[in-house]
């Protein structure tokens, strides 16, 4: 790709945007057009634009049911009982960016910023690990560079996540949602073995965006909206993108998303690998994130994570702990494949505790074994599974195997054997109970040759092994 067209997001169609909500509105109120529009949907082929645009639009009772039960169908499909749960790591509230939603802002003279050292870094990932998370996500505001020697504080950070080993185990999968890099930064990411790399657009429409980006680095909107190009051009095939819900209609967000995932999969033959669904929540120091500029309901953020999960079928689709544990609850099943547990959004949160404010107000303030035993009593799976990226299922090689379905044959077992290692190192009694029921039907729901490969993994686990994965 020609790196002076990458600079430059002229993929995103605004005009387009406005033009498909404003034809598809008259079909939302179709009956006929909408029951189309799920019928396509359970195909499993995904959605275009118009078709997102007809759902958006869903404004009665018995429709937007139609529409949870269509994504409760297509999640189970694909996902089967799975959740993958991860912790966030913030290493840093130091910020150069005046954003004005958040409480990691430069106008912000409040907050007490710290950028962890080394030993800082370490300290929480240890308390993490006790607490059996095998997944995180690393987070730093854009302002570590005059603190802590630039970039390189940020590989360095990688390499103490993955240098800490406690009794039962250590960190299996760091995923990192980094301010946009330059291409040659982006290889020296990929070359710290990360996970996912994250970055969310925050929103879409370039006025909005303005106006809530005053200053910093963060102003520019087309260097962020093409780090993703970049990351990918740095061979990182596995990418994650979202949206700040509240800043912007939804519906204009969730279009131009499509745009964007359009934009990589014509540009590098495969989208983006999450999708995350951040509301906005109140945040220290943030008069916006009190009073959003377009706030969203209980009712439409439901439907964006059911539209989301029609419209790209095989995309992961992350809920944090902004959320309530009743809304947490409810959207599980509507298309959510991972959530984040016993968070902490301050920098040195685990170990030194909730001692500055943090990026924004939780919603769910439970710990990762509540979460667990709620997970397992509801039917579902917690899964720590980092198989796929350990072997190389990723990119596109993952999409071969997932939409022809095959990826249920990896991805169950290594669900089933991460949660029996989870409830044998770490869980209480209540977890282990509810869990071990769970797994019991999950293995009754495998067909012959998954449930065999299954039980033989469970059996290694049980026996004393770690980390048996396919």
């Amino acid at each position: 790709m020609d790196m002076k067209a990458s600079m430059t997001a002229d993929w995103l169609r605004p005009a387009e945007v406005e033009e498909t909500l404003r034809a598809a509105s008259r079909a939302a109120y179709d009956p006929g057009r909408v029951r189309a529009v799920l019928a396509k949907a359970r195909e499993l082929k995904g959605l275009d634009a118009t078709d997102v645009a007809t759902l958006c639009g869903i404004a009665t009772p018995d429709l937007a049911e139609e529409l949870f039960a269509t994504a409760r169908q297509v999640k189970e499909e694909i996902y089967g009982r799975r959740m993958v749960l991860f912790a966030p790591l913030y290493i840093s509230n130091v910020c150069g960016n005046d954003c004005t939603y958040c409480a990691f802002r430069s106008a912000n003279k409040a907050l007490a910023r710290t950028a962890l050292s080394m030993d800082g870094i370490r300290a929480d990932v240890r308390e993490l690990v006790r607490q059996g998370h095998k997944r995180l996500l690393m987070v730093a505001g854009e302002g570590y560079a005059a603190s802590r020697g630039g970039f390189d504080y940020v590989l360095d950070a990688i390499r103490a996540v993955y240098d800490v080993t406690e009794a039962h185990g250590h960190i299996r999968r760091l995923n990192v949602n980094l301010a946009p890099l330059t291409v040659d930064e982006f290889v020296r990411l990929k070359q710290a073995e990360i996970g996912t790399y994250q970055l969310f657009q925050e929103t879409y429409h370039r006025d909005t965006y303005a106006a809530v980006h005053l200053s910093g680095k963060k102003r520019d909107f087309d260097w962020r909206a093409t780090a993703l190009d970049r990351a990918m051009q740095a061979g990182i095939d596995d990418v994650g993108m979202g949206v700040l819900f509240g800043l912007h209609d939804w519906r204009f967000e969730i279009l131009s998303l499509m745009q964007h995932i359009a934009h990589l999969e014509d540009a590098f033959g495969v989208g983006c690998h999450t999708i995350s669904v951040p509301r906005m929540e109140p945040a220290d120091g943030s008069e916006v994130s009190i009073n959003p500029p377009a706030p969203v309901s209980d009712d439409d953020f439901r439907k964006i994570i059911a539209i989301l999960r029609l419209a790209v079928p095989y995309t992961g689709i992350i809920l944090s702990t902004r959320e309530s544990a009743d809304i947490r609850r409810e959207c599980y099943a509507l298309g959510v494949s991972q959530i984040s547990a016993g968070s902490r959004t301050n920098p040195g949160g685990y170990s030194a505790g909730e001692t500055a404010a943090g990026q924004f107000q939780l919603g769910d303030h439970r710990s990762l074994d509540e979460v667990i035993a709620e997970l397992a009593t509801m039917g579902f799976i917690p899964s720590f599974c980092t198989a796929c990226y350990r072997l190389g299922r990723t990119g596109q090689d993952f999409m071969d195997l997932a939409k022809p379905g095959l990826i249920k044959q990896k991805c169950d077992p290594n669900a089933v054997t991460t949660f029996l290692e989870y409830l044998t190192d770490y869980g209480s009694q209540s977890a282990r109970c509810a869990g071990e029921a769970a797994i019991a039907c999950e293995l009754g729901r495998m067909d012959a040759k998954t449930r065999r490969n299954a039980e033989k993994m469970l059996a290694h686990i049980r026996s004393g092994k770690r980390d048996v994965y396919c």
